[in-house]
């Protein structure tokens, strides 16, 4: 099962190249995820609609995107052709993660027309003279986002897909090219961690390690939104403490010389699709300066690591790891070991 992923910004002809390109490849189909942005008007309140500018920002799509791309290729085989504008690297990971967690092969490409192209097929497109509120919004949603869209140029989307220039291409053109790169293994499938989802709860094991300022070392994963302590799932009869010096081998390539103690025990929630489960906090110790400098990190898993205050991972971390982190840092404080349910202690 494979999803050939057509991004590019508003007026790139996106959609009109997906319509062609499944003319071209043997069993696909084509899935437009702007159709779960509308159902979502009758499945979600006003209010939390109004919260957000963008579909993509509401959690709720990138799921249902991931759950529905997955259902139909589960139901029919063979290619999924999505034509869809991704410009921000966090939920790009969390897409194509959730689909390489269900061995879904996702083949990125960006059509890319010269600027001045991408402009004239927006005015082309402009707002007709007694324009529907609809019509505002998408006139106004294009122009919008070409600053984001440069700038995700400019920072990953570039060397993350395979560039396809189709300022003097025709829809038809476009897709052929997209059909014989992907035919040949010129445009090979994203290189991303495949995180199998769990059936089950689960027992993870995270590490803190410190520099010299008492700055906790983060990770940022490419598969998951967020970013994350060292660590991961322990391994079935696999004391919890060994698994967390495994993981942060693993993530970092540093090696514990020494049995990490227990700050925290975090009881996390059932909240589907996830199925919660217990997660452990260890006190790693404080890395030597010649420790941090040889921070390895093991390729399409991590994306970057760096050290963070208690307030920087405030802006880093979700919720409730931020709670479990800063109730960590409080037992590290008071040589204590403290039970959490859902990031908030008991007892």
């Amino acid at each position: 099962m494979t999803v050939v992923w057509i991004n590019g910004a508003f007026g790139a002809g996106k959609t009109t190249t997906a319509r062609e390109l499944i003319e071209l490849i043997p069993n696909s189909t084509l899935f437009d995820p702007e159709v779960i942005g509308g159902s979502l008007t009758h499945l979600l309140p006003p209010k939390r609609l109004a919260e957000v500018g963008d579909f993509q920002d509401l959690p709720i799509w990138r799921r249902l995107v991931v759950d529905a791309a997955a259902a139909m290729l589960a139901e029919l085989g063979g290619t999924l052709v999505v034509p869809m504008t991704l410009l921000r690297q966090e939920y790009r990971d969390e897409i194509f993660g959730g689909l390489a967690a269900r061995r879904i092969a996702v083949h990125h490409l960006l059509l890319a027309p010269a600027e001045t192209i991408l402009r004239e097929r927006m005015a082309e497109r402009e707002i007709p003279p007694e324009p529907a509120e609809g019509e505002i919004r998408q006139g106004q949603w294009a122009y919008d986002h070409i600053e984001p869209y440069h700038a995700a140029l400019a920072s990953w989307l570039t060397a993350d897909a395979h560039l396809v220039d189709t300022s003097a291409l025709t829809p038809y053109e476009t897709a052929v090219r997209i059909a014989d790169a992907v035919a040949s293994g010129a445009v090979p499938s994203c290189d991303i961690v495949q995180t199998p989802e769990p059936t089950a709860e689960t027992l993870a094991a995270g590490v803190l390690l410190f520099d010299e300022h008492d700055r906790v070392l983060l990770v940022d994963p490419t598969y998951k939104p967020g970013w994350e302590f060292p660590g991961g799932v322990v391994e079935r009869g696999e004391a919890p403490a060994r698994a967390g010096m495994r993981e942060v081998a693993e993530e970092t390539g540093i090696e514990l010389r020494e049995v990490p103690r227990l700050l925290v025990v975090d009881w996390e929630r059932p909240a589907p699709p996830g199925f919660g489960g217990l997660r452990l906090l260890f006190d790693g110790g404080r890395l030597q300066p010649g420790e941090a400098s040889r921070v390895l990190l093991p390729g399409p898993e991590l994306r970057a690591w760096r050290f963070a205050s208690e307030q920087e991972a405030a802006g880093m971390l979700p919720p409730v790891r931020y709670e479990r982190l800063c109730w960590a840092l409080r037992a590290r404080e008071r040589g204590t070991v403290l039970y959490l349910e859902g990031g908030v202690p008991t007892g």
